[in-house]
């Protein structure tokens, strides 16, 4: 979890406010700022969260911290906490969207996609080759377990930033091309420029823009893509050279 331990060293340890765990959506907010993450729900309905009642006890390193977890509820609210410290630290992120950044990266090329996201129904005719990983595959998909045999010859290498959250990023990372451009997309992306030093050249997330409204979405069980009071940001490894 290489990538965990350089997202989290830098994490203060400010007191947390609120944190609140949705069906699709987690959020923690401190005095400052608010980060969301994608919850993961595959794991045994039985098993309890850490001091559930009593997480905002915790400072926001401590709750960061929950990321390690195996436990994938527990490491959501960990991203959640992750994004919260992270994205104060971005200044001028700009509004280009992930698809957007695929389809011009990847016209005519060999996609691979690790995560299926919606708008590859109607993106991938538009690739020589689109191949779509899934831990949960869906009809065309390809699983987990052919990432060594198709990964290694793509263009473009699109990951679901949730490979953080179930710990499967730093595994995936061993089998991307050495010429290969990586974006790494999702509302549970940390916008920071850490993942640069991963071999990602653009970052895609999502930035809490109100609060309260997200709040209320995220509360209701609204599904990510539908959720109001977020914005949509992007920083580039070129920006940053």
């Amino acid at each position: 979890m290489e990538i965990l331990d350089h997202l989290i060293a830098p994490i203060s340890e400010k007191p947390v406010e609120e944190v609140i765990v949705g069906v699709h959506s987690v959020l923690v907010k401190t005095a400052d700022n608010c980060g969301i993450a994608s919850t993961i729900k595959y794991c045994s309905p039985h098993e309890n969260v850490r001091n559930a009642g009593e997480l905002e006890k915790l400072n926001l390193h401590q709750l960061a911290e929950y990321a390690y977890s195996k436990n994938l509820l527990e490491a959501s609210i960990g991203m959640a906490a992750i994004n919260c410290f992270h994205s104060t630290k971005i200044t001028n992120p700009n509004s280009l969207n992930a698809k957007h950044i695929i389809l011009e990266q990847g016209g005519n090329k060999i996609v691979g996609v690790i995560g299926h996201f919606p708008f590859l129904e109607k993106q991938k005719e538009q690739y020589k080759s689109c191949y779509i990983f899934e831990k949960q595959p869906q009809e065309g998909d390809l699983t987990e377990a052919d990432i060594p045999n198709y990964l290694p010859s793509v263009d473009v290498v699109a990951i679901t930033a949730t490979s953080i959250t179930n710990h499967t990023f730093d595994e995936i990372s061993k089998y991307l091309p050495a010429k290969s451009y990586n974006i790494m997309l999702g509302p549970t992306t940390p916008v920071s420029p850490i993942l640069f030093e991963f071999d990602i050249d653009a970052v895609s997330g999502s930035f809490v823009d109100n609060f309260e409204q997200v709040k209320k979405y995220v509360i209701q069980a609204t599904p990510t893509r539908y959720l109001q009071g977020i914005k949509y940001v992007t920083i580039l490894k070129e920006d940053y050279l």
